[in-house]
């Protein structure tokens, strides 16, 4: 009897100790939620205030009188609808041309093993440990010399440039993952190596090429240092200068600028409701491999 109790009791310290572990889990879950969507609530509270809410003695967390009308505002400026175009045509462009190239240069470091691979993968790896800004200059005179400056194909190639490293060896990753004995019985089948790549790599790589064009549409969308100096017309500039060109030298409208951030991260979203199951797939797919 005494054993069974010691046993039972054994049991409930466990347990106790179980309970007690999850609840700081899920405390320091809690934490890191409300940490990171505070932000993204008091914009979105901040967008919906009339201007002579948002700075005030006394701290409104929720809005007393909601409008819209920073939204409609903001939308009804010259050339607002151009930038937001012209931001999801080179996001677009961006990512079709890192996923093309990067699709044919991953498969061919994956799957080749030539003299020099190592190298490549160092010469990318090194080019991400540059600053972006100190190539701002040879990119400029670059593109002035090429007569893409001031174009959204111009901002687009640089976009390219510079998610190309990252897009190489997550793409290359994914397809390290995929093994090459399906291939060497699609190519007995009859299929070239393209064909291979084309019906049985790249479908079972979906969702890790699905995730790098996430990743991807994701920085080219946010970009802002390039598209403010490479571009100087509204024909080419994107959504984010749009943002900073709101910002005066004795006004800073919080409004108009909280309905700007608000808009930004709107594709951002959708883009991921419907890309986050492939995401998260893909993601886990790479880790797993690495």
């Amino acid at each position: 009897m005494q054993f069974s109790g010691s046993l039972s009791r054994m049991r409930e310290s466990q347990k106790a100790m179980r309970r007690f572990y999850d609840a700081i889990a899920y405390a320091v879950i809690a934490f890191m939620l409300v940490f990171a969507l505070f932000p993204l609530v008091w914009t979105a509270m901040t967008s919906i205030k009339p201007e002579k809410d948002i700075v005030t003695n006394e701290l409104q967390y929720i809005p007393r009188n909601p409008t819209f009308e920073h939204y409609v505002t903001l939308w009804n400026r010259s050339g607002v609808t151009t930038m937001f175009r012209n931001s999801a045509f080179t996001t677009s462009l961006t990512v079709a041309l890192v996923i093309l190239v990067g699709t044919f240069a991953a498969y061919s470091i994956s799957r080749y093993r030539f003299r020099g691979r190592g190298a490549i993968l160092l010469f990318y790896l090194t080019i991400r440990m540059f600053p972006s800004v100190l190539m701002l200059l040879p990119l400029y005179i670059m593109l002035r010399s090429l007569g893409l400056l001031d174009t959204l194909w111009g901002l687009a190639l640089t976009y390219t440039t510079f998610s190309m490293p990252v897009s190489l060896l997550m793409l290359k990753g994914f397809f390290d993952a995929v093994p090459a004995d399906l291939e060497d019985a699609a190519r007995i089948d009859g299929c070239t190596r393209l064909g291979a790549l084309f019906r049985v790599v790249m479908p079972l790589a979906r969702s890790g090429i699905a995730a790098t064009a996430v990743l991807i549409a994701v920085g080219a969308w946010n970009e802002f240092l390039f598209a403010l100096m490479l571009t100087n017309s509204e024909g080419s500039r994107t959504w984010p200068v749009v943002l900073q060109l709101m910002v005066g030298e004795f006004q800073l409208p919080w409004g108009l600028i909280a309905a700007g951030g608000m808009i930004s991260i709107l594709p951002i979203i959708i883009f991921f409701a419907f890309a986050q199951k492939a995401l998260v797939r893909g993601l886990m797919v790479g880790a797993v491999k690495g």
